[in-house]
């Protein structure tokens, strides 16, 4: 029986949470932050929680890390549903969702590495998504089908891009359910093409978040404010695709003193050290303000 299915055994919809976390370091006060909190408001719905390992990038992603998730997790006091779904074992997936979306005529090749962008980007006034990064160029979407053919032959890599005017206009204005905001109208094209493959991966970040919730029946989002604007161009992807959109709650981010957003990246303190040097549970809750 799918995770949909069962979910609405006897005729009823029982909530679906998940927390996916990267194998790429050690979880920190933001990761124990995200994971309580999305825990508690599954325990609250009665709902059902499960985990996913986000691995599809192979060369950060580490089996060791992975490990520490789950011995992380268990420490706090959370329970998820067994098998874990694990990205890096669903890439058929994501292929047969990249197919859809070339057959629509949204996808096209790219070329520029991100020093060429952020060159062409150094022009005043070059428009930004929400994160700040730069907007790939709108003429490289239309290169001479003989020179896109010529540079995908070459062995360096090359990103597929969704062009979100089409999509935007096949779609239709999306939305979605924030909750304590209600509607929330998204605003997709702020992102312009975004990534949503690469040559060696038939999925990016975007692609294959929107492709695992729909496969795992989830009925509510629960992660970071820093995500709150990427959910536009996953509610597109939901419409484009033909699968559901959960409700979206995003939480306030653990920050340090500076205001700094907490970063594996960075070195920011693990949840291993801490319990290394003593602390309990009980302090990681309080330590977050819970």
């Amino acid at each position: 029986m799918s995770p949909t299915q069962s979910s609405r055994a006897n005729g009823t919809v029982q909530p679906v949470f998940r927390f996916a976390p990267s194998p790429n370091g050690p979880l920190h006060f933001g990761h124990a932050f995200s994971a309580l909190v999305d825990f508690e408001r599954c325990r609250a719905a009665g709902g059902r929680f499960l985990l996913r390992i986000e691995d599809i990038d192979p060369t950060r992603s580490r089996p060791e890390h992975e490990a520490g998730i789950y011995d992380d997790l268990r420490w706090l006091g959370l329970i998820w549903e067994e098998p874990v779904r694990r990205q890096s074992e669903h890439m058929d997936e994501y292929a047969a969702a990249l197919k859809h979306l070339t057959a629509m005529g949204l996808v096209y090749p790219t070329f520029l590495s991100r020093a060429e962008i952020a060159s062409v980007a150094a022009a005043p006034a070059w428009p930004r998504d929400p994160d700040g990064g730069p907007l790939y160029p709108v003429s490289e979407r239309d290169l001479p089908p003989d020179e896109v053919a010529r540079r995908m032959a070459r062995p360096d890599p090359y990103a597929l891009r969704l062009r979100m005017d089409r999509a935007v206009a096949s779609a239709g204005p999306p939305s979605w359910q924030e909750e304590g905001e209600g509607t929330v109208s998204a605003n997709p094209a702020a992102w312009g093409d975004v990534v949503i493959a690469r040559k060696e991966t038939p999925t990016s970040y975007h692609l294959a978040v929107t492709v695992d919730d729909a496969a795992q029946g989830v009925t509510h989002v629960v992660r970071g404010r820093d995500l709150y604007h990427a959910t536009a161009v996953h509610v597109l992807l939901q419409r484009l695709l033909g699968l559901p959109s959960p409700t979206y709650h995003h939480h306030r981010l653990i920050v340090d003193a500076t205001g700094r957003k907490l970063a594996k990246s960075d070195g920011d303190a693990s949840l291993r050290s801490l319990r290394e040097a003593g602390a309990t549970p009980a302090d990681i809750r309080r330590m977050v303000g819970l």
